[in-house]
C-alpha cells in the first residue's frame, strides 16, 4: 500500500468517523430537546400562569431557557453518542480492520479529540454568552404582564439595596435606576484615614459629568473616635467627587450579593467577566466569600472541558475489542462518567466551604478523569 493510498484512506475514515458520531448525536440531543420540552411545560405550567403568560410568552420563555438546558445536557448527549457510535464499529470489527492498517488508537480517535474540543468550546460561548442573556430575558417575559412584589423592577431598576464597591465605604439606596443613573433615600457611611466615621442622607442622588451630586442632603460626622454620629450641615446640593463607585460597577455589585444567596444554585452563576471585575474591586472579602467567588470563577473555566474529558473517558470503553465487552463497557463508562460528575460536585463545594484551594477544587475532577481516561486507552488493545 503506497502513502498516497494510506493517506486516503486515513482521510476516508475521518469523515465516515465524523458521519457515525454526529447523527447519533444529533438524535440524542433531538430526544433529549423533545423530554425537556415536555417536562419544561408540565412543570412551569403554574408559574405561566401566575405571570399571565399568553402562548407566544410561553413560547418566548421555553425559547429563553434553551442555552441553560444545552449547557446541562451537552457532556451527557456527547457520551451516549460516542458509546453508541464506539460500540456500533467495535460489533463490525472496524476498528480492528484500521488499526490493523496500522492506524494507531489516538490517530483514529482524531474526529473524537476534536468534536470533544469543538463541545467544550460551544459550552463555553453558551456558559458564558448566552445563558446569562437568556437569563435576563427570563425575567423579562415573567415581568411582562404581571411585577410580582419584592421582584426586581427590571434588569437596571433596583429596590432597597446595599453595597460596598470601596473598603470602608458602604451604601444603603431605596431606589436605584442604573441607565438614569438615579437614586432615591441614598446613604453612605465612610470611614475617614483617623478611624473615625461619615455619614451622608439625601432624598435623591444624581451622576452628573462622573460625579454623584446629592440633592437635599444632611452629613454627619462622628465626634471622636469612640463619639456617636451628629450632625455638621444640611444643603440643598453637594458634589461628591470622591464617591468614585461607577453604575456600571454598582449592577455588578449588584447582581452577585443578590446570587451570592443562592451561589450553589445553576441559575445563581454569573459570567467570568463579572466574577473576576468583582474579585478584583473586593480584594478584602471575608473568608468564607472569598473562597465561594474564587471557586466559582476557576470552575467556570474548568466546566466547558468537562466534554472534553468524557470523550477521554468513552474511549477506552466503547472501543474494547469483542462481542461479550461492549455490555461492560458501556456500563462501565457510564458508571465512570457518574463518579465524575459527583466528584465534581464534592470538590467545588469542598472548595467553596474552604476545605479545598479554589483552584485546586475547579480543576481536580479534570485532571484526575482525564489522567485515567489516557491510561485506559494506552492500556487498550
Amino acid at each position: 500500500m503506497t502513502v498516497g493510498q494510506l493517506t486516503f484512506i486515513m482521510r476516508l475514515h475521518d469523515r465516515y468517523l465524523f458521519r457515525e458520531l454526529l447523527t447519533p448525536l444529533a438524535y440524542c440531543l433531538g430526544g433529549f430537546l423533545v423530554f425537556w420540552i415536555s417536562y419544561f411545560f408540565f412543570t412551569e405550567l403554574d408559574t405561566m400562569q401566575e405571570h399571565k403568560l399568553g402562548l407566544l410568552d410561553a413560547v418566548e420563555y421555553a425559547a429563553a431557557m434553551m442555552p441553560g438546558f444545552f449547557v446541562m445536557v451537552l457532556p451527557i448527549t456527547l457520551l451516549l453518542a460516542l458509546l453508541y457510535a464506539l460500540t456500533h464499529h467495535s460489533r463490525h470489527h472496524e476498528l480492528t480492520a484500521l488499526r490493523a492498517a496500522g492506524i494507531s488508537l489516538w490517530r483514529l480517535c482524531l474526529p473524537y479529540f476534536i468534536v470533544g474540543l469543538v463541545a467544550s468550546g460551544i459550552y463555553f460561548v453558551l456558559n458564558e454568552f448566552a445563558a446569562p442573556r437568556a437569563a435576563d430575558w427570563s425575567e423579562e417575559i415573567l415581568s411582562r404582564h404581571v411585577q410580582m412584589e419584592g421582584r426586581i423592577k427590571s434588569k437596571t431598576q433596583f429596590s432597597k439595596i446595599g453595597f460596598r464597591i470601596r473598603p470602608g465605604r458602604i451604601w444603603q439606596v431605596g431606589e436605584y435606576d442604573s441607565i438614569a443613573e438615579t437614586m432615591v433615600n441614598p446613604n453612605v457611611t465612610w470611614t475617614l484615614p483617623d478611624g473615625s466615621w461619615r455619614a451622608l442622607q439625601a432624598e435623591r442622588a444624581v451622576r452628573t459629568n462622573g460625579v454623584w451630586v446629592f440633592y437635599n442632603a444632611q452629613l454627619f460626622a462622628q465626634s471622636g473616635l469612640r463619639g456617636t454620629l451628629r450632625p455638621v450641615c444640611s444643603t440643598n446640593e453637594i458634589a461628591m467627587p470622591e464617591f468614585d463607585e461607577t453604575p456600571k460597577q454598582i449592577l455588578s455589585d449588584i447582581k452577585l450579593s443578590d446570587t451570592q444567596l443562592l451561589r450553589g444554585s445553576h441559575s445563581a452563576d454569573i459570567p467570568l467577566k463579572e466574577l473576576w471585575g468583582y474579585l478584583r474591586l473586593h480584594p478584602d472579602l471575608p473568608t468564607d466569600e472569598a473562597h465561594a467567588f474564587r471557586t466559582k470563577y476557576f470552575g467556570r473555566w474548568a466546566a466547558p472541558w468537562t466534554c472534553f474529558v468524557v470523550v477521554l473517558i468513552a474511549i477506552p470503553f466503547g472501543a474494547q475489542s469483542g462481542r461479550r465487552n461492549l455490555f461492560f463497557g458501556v456500563a462501565g463508562s457510564i458508571f465512570i462518567c457518574f463518579s465524575y460528575f459527583v466528584l465534581q460536585q464534592v470538590s467545588l463545594a469542598l472548595g467553596m466551604n474552604g476545605q479545598l484551594p479554589p483552584w485546586f477544587a475547579a480543576w481536580l475532577p479534570n485532571v484526575l478523569f482525564a489522567a485515567t481516561g489516557t491510561i485506559l486507552i494506552l492500556r487498550t488493545r
